[in-house]
């Protein structure tokens, strides 16, 4: 399989910690899936708590391998920032996609979905159905 096919995947959170810990877990849940290129973009340029535009943009462009890009949000600002660079239009590659599902569970079926070498549409249903994991 092509590392250029696969789906590129973005994990946008408040925190830099958390972004790059849950795309650790991702790809280590998926078997190490090191192929698939995920990124985290997590907190502020100076390190701080919140969303930075220019690290969410970065990090598409970072795993963009012209089969799309799934986006997955922690809250509210990451939302509606990356809600924001897709309304302008050329700030994200062609084909990234804000993606609705849980940040943990649905970056682990992202991942694993990615690395099987499937379409952008797969991942985001993947991901999405990742709101139905019932834990009780």
């Amino acid at each position: 399989m092509s590392e250029e096919k696969l789906v590129g995947i973005v994990l946008v959170s408040h925190s830099a910690e958390v972004a790059a810990a849950v795309a650790e877990m991702a790809k280590g849940l998926a078997g190490g899936a090191t192929e698939v290129p995920v990124a985290p973009a997590g907190g502020t340029e100076g390190g701080g708590l919140g969303t930075s535009a220019e690290l969410i943009s970065a990090a598409a462009a970072l795993v963009d391998r012209g089969a799309g890009v799934a986006v997955l949000t922690d809250l509210g600002s990451a939302v509606l920032t990356v809600k924001a660079l897709l309304a302008e239009g050329d700030e994200l590659p062609d084909g990234t996609r804000l993606v609705d599902a849980p940040f943990l569970e649905g970056a682990v079926a992202a991942v694993v979905t990615a690395a099987s070498g499937a379409d952008v549409d797969a991942v985001e249903a993947a991901a999405t159905e990742a709101y139905g994991y019932r834990k009780v």
